[in-house]
């Protein structure tokens, strides 16, 4: 399945990801902005923002496998829009540390707030999370419908 002589299955499989990057990223993207919005901290953002990300990894591997096979897009441009959807992924993943020290700048001992206090302040880390996440899903969907137009090899 993975390789047929000219790499047709893996193509193929390679492009249904690609659809379904998108489609994850922009379900996750959307859901958070619309709970974001709404100041809604959304359980389900997380298990869908989490489908997508494993799905931009897979995406990615199948990519490089193309590549390390001699199956090459036309367009060169196709591998960095293709590389850069991981390293979105990566990065967002990463500012999520930055956002919980923001919001716990100036609180000394969190163990000294009382627990609605706790909790406004868990609150807010969420959502802030939950908007730096958004805004790396839409990235990823915007980077991902550039990938698809510079592919087509």
């Amino acid at each position: 399945m993975l390789h047929s002589a000219k790499g047709r299955n893996l193509k193929d499989v390679h492009l249904v990801a690609g659809i379904a990057v998108l489609a994850t990223n922009l379900l996750a993207g959307v859901w958070g902005a619309i709970a974001w919005a709404r100041k809604d901290p959304s359980i389900w953002f997380w298990y869908l923002l989490r489908v997508a990300q494993v799905v931009v990894v897979v995406q990615v591997t199948l990519g490089l496998i193309l590549l390390g096979t001699d199956h090459r897009s036309k367009d060169e441009l196709h591998y960095a829009y293709g590389v850069s959807l991981l390293v979105v992924t990566l990065v967002t993943e990463g500012m999520r540390a930055g956002a919980a020290q923001r919001e716990l700048e100036g609180i000394e001992d969190v163990d000294a707030l009382t627990p609605r206090e706790q909790r406004e302040v868990a609150r807010r880390v969420v959502l802030r999370e939950m908007g730096l996440m958004t805004i790396g899903a839409l990235l990823v969907t915007t980077l991902a419908l550039r990938a698809a137009m510079t592919g087509g090899g």
